[in-house]
């Protein structure tokens, strides 16, 4: 079952103000009168803290926590006039956009929502390193005695392969039909020209035609719009793009070895 949860974040421009998290902190120090206190009430390091309060201090553009004399050891730390109404209109709102969500759960507006949207939105917020990001689905696992060959079909009909420990398949659940991704290093991507009569040993190679070339002061990045939809990154030096004669529109290969694929899978 779906449940909408949602938070607010202060934001000024491009610069962070902060949200729940320091909108606690600062609660904290004005209950503890301490940063030691505060940084133990809401689970962060002393550093932590009084990098979050800097931060703070220089987005508002006037101290929200300032030292104070007395207090325990001789000193202490309070929150300014500004930081209070800081913390009551943060409350404040976070009170309405509870009763917001609310509403909206009442009306059933997850109801129509569609299923391959919100998996689209899951899809779109993983994050890795890797240059390429390949969806699909398996379409055939072959077993050997320490590896795996695992057949990846994409959406446009291309096909990737992979070469995964047999522990991993089984730990991923890499059967047929199961969905997947593939993440592939734009450095371990070459690109060729089509050239019937070529064989090569690695087993993809993917056809497209130059969608960019980003040019550099050593390498290159060339993306290539594969047959069927979806791009794939590499790095060539710029050599290698002069003699290939990569231009937008050029028909071009994009190989990689089996054992340069990385395969995933969404809980």
């Amino acid at each position: 079952m779906l449940e909408l949860q949602g938070a607010i974040w202060f934001r000024a421009g491009k610069q962070d103000w902060g949200g729940r998290d320091r909108i606690a902190l600062l609660a904290a120090i004005g209950e503890h009168g301490s940063i030691t206190a505060a940084a133990r009430a809401v689970g962060i390091s002393y550093k932590g803290a009084w990098d979050a309060i800097d931060a703070m201090n220089n987005s508002a553009g006037e101290p929200l926590v300032v030292r104070a004399a007395g207090g325990k050891g001789g000193g202490g730390t309070r929150l300014t006039e500004r930081a209070a109404r800081l913390i009551a209109t943060y409350r404040a709102m976070e009170a309405e956009h509870a009763r917001f969500i609310a509403h909206l759960e009442r009306a059933g507006a997850m109801s129509d929502a569609n299923p391959e949207d919100i998996h689209l939105i899951q899809r779109m917020m993983i994050q890795t390193s890797a240059r390429n990001k390949l969806f699909g689905r398996v379409e055939a696992v072959r077993a050997g005695a320490v590896n795996d060959e695992v057949t990846l079909a994409l959406p446009g009909g291309l096909r990737i392969v992979s070469t995964i420990t047999h522990e991993s398949v089984e730990t991923l659940g890499l059967v047929p039909g199961a969905e997947a991704f593939a993440l592939v290093k734009a450095s371990s991507v070459l690109i060729g020209l089509p050239d019937p009569a070529a064989r090569l040993s690695a087993r993809n190679q993917l056809p497209g035609k130059v969608a960019r070339v980003v040019p550099g002061a050593v390498n290159a990045e060339v993306v290539l719009e594969l047959d069927g939809g979806g791009t794939v990154a590499a790095i060539i030096n710029n050599g290698a793009l002069t003699d290939l004669d990569l231009k937008e529109g050029a028909r071009a290969l994009a190989i990689f070895k089996a054992s340069s694929v990385i395969l995933g899978t969404m809980i």
